[in-house]
């Protein structure tokens, strides 16, 4: 009779346990970094021996609650962190050379407009070259233009902040995250594999380990207690975390707005070069905005010269040489209009007194092919710019396909989760049952006395 209690109880205790469990899957279906868990029902010990009738007898002590176990495939994962860190590195590069191309106007006030706008207004001077309206009209294009060109510098510098700012978040973020895998790495070894803690901490450094692997690319190594080893990918093995000691990454932001990156351990501090991630996506944003505002300079130095060289070849009103028209000290973002009065307008030349200059102008354009590099430099972006899209649209599939592999795994499927809550339910009721009819028995026992 006893035996039949204690098999009962067992059961109770075990199945209430593995309803908890059931319930805890059900509860973080939707949780983000939780792994299904699975509790290990075994038979306790058979003891065994003969009676005092020298019968072979056997004792069966119930069921047990054994491991609570992760479901959890450490390749899939290392997989999906892969792929993480490659779309990282996309999807950041693509947010950034958009921008870009947004920095880069070509619309009516862009920079190519407002090139095209002065020789246009040169053209109209020539039909009325004594005209006060026309010569204002003229000035007012180069200003409009200069304001144009310090406009699009001005907008470049401002993504030029915003890749270094999130460049700076990011860092901040992939600190915080190491410090906190290096208390873990402690707490995972005290809780030990099977327990729920051990469950809940481990689900704990995994998350944090796919949030590190968006941002750089890491490589990463368990010791069999579930502890983290972690390095940087491509860098000869620069150590980020090991046991509880964690590195610390840095940015560092050239003049021409470049980015670089840090990393600090016990080792000292020395630089890198992140091959996949958010950071490798910044990285590669940054030069291409160097590259396309050292082009952009080029482009306001050059127009600025073509326009000063034309007006000093020419005549205003007063039979003057021409002034220069334009200043540029600083590349685009310091370009001025210098000349405010219609009567210095170098309109004419020895040749032709009133219009011989502006004739002239038409030819210097066609020559020098400035507002054809403005086009170029904006079709150029345009193409960075599809292909990023298209490196970004590839890696988001194969990122959906690592993850869908991986939570095939770890997820939590609600069809099977109710199907173990009715099979845990009946069992949970069967062991009551079998205490209430061994309760009943004895009952009927001691009523017989």
């Amino acid at each position: 009779m006893s035996d039949l209690l204690s098999i009962g109880s067992s059961g109770l205790r075990a199945y209430r346990n593995a309803l908890a469990s059931v319930s805890d899957n059900v509860a973080n279906s939707n949780t983000a970094g939780y792994s299904r868990r699975k509790i290990e029902l075994t038979e306790s010990p058979v003891s065994s021996g003969t009676s005092l009738l020298y019968r072979p007898q056997a004792t069966f002590g119930g069921v047990e609650t054994g491991a609570i176990t992760r479901a959890w495939d450490q390749f899939k994962a290392a997989d999906a962190r892969l792929a993480g860190s490659d779309h990282g590195a996309a999807s950041s590069r693509l947010t950034w050379v958009q921008r870009v191309e947004t920095a880069l106007d070509d619309g009516d006030s862009g920079v190519g407009a407002k090139m095209t706008a002065v020789f246009n207004a040169a053209d109209q001077l020539s039909a009325d070259p004594n005209g006060d309206f026309a010569r204002r009209n003229f000035l007012s294009s180069i200003d409009l233009a200069a304001g144009a060109f310090r406009q699009t510098a001005d907008d470049m510098t401002q993504v030029a902040d915003g890749i270094e700012s999130e460049a700076l978040a990011g860092t901040d973020l992939v600190n915080a995250n190491l410090q906190t895998l290096a208390r873990l790495n402690v707490q995972i070894r005290k809780a030990g594999e099977g327990t729920a803690t051990y469950a809940q901490v481990a689900d704990e450094r995994d998350r944090l380990l796919d949030e590190i692997a968006g941002k750089v690319g890491i490589d990463v190594t368990m010791d069999n207690a579930g502890a983290v080893r972690i390095t940087l990918s491509g860098s000869n093995g620069k150590v980020l975390l090991e046991d509880a000691r964690a590195g610390q990454l840095g940015v560092q932001r050239a003049v021409d707005g470049r980015l670089g990156f840090l990393v600090s351990n016990s080792s000292g501090a020395s630089t890198f070069t992140p091959t996949t991630g958010a950071f490798a996506g910044l990285q590669d944003a940054s030069e291409q905005l160097a590259g396309r505002r050292q082009e952009l300079d080029g482009i306001a130095t050059d127009f600025a010269t073509l326009l000063n060289t034309w007006s000093a070849q020419g005549l205003d009103k007063n039979a003057a040489a021409g002034v220069p028209l334009l200043s540029v000290t600083a590349g685009a973002s310091s370009m001025q209009a210098l000349l405010t009065d219609p009567d210095l307008v170098p309109a004419g030349d020895a040749t032709n007194a009133d219009f011989g200059n502006l004739l002239s102008l038409s030819t210097v354009r066609n020559s020098s092919g400035i507002e054809n590099r403005w086009v170029s430099l904006v079709a150029n972006q345009g193409q960075a710019t599809a292909s990023a899209k298209t490196n970004s649209d590839v890696t988001s599939a194969r990122k959906d396909i690592a993850f869908s592999a991986r939570d095939a795994v770890s997820g939590v499927d609600l069809d099977v989760e109710a199907a173990d809550l009715l099979r845990y339910q009946q069992a949970y009721s069967a062991c009551a049952r079998i205490i209430q009819v061994a309760r009943d028995t004895m009952q009927d026992i001691f009523n017989i006395f």
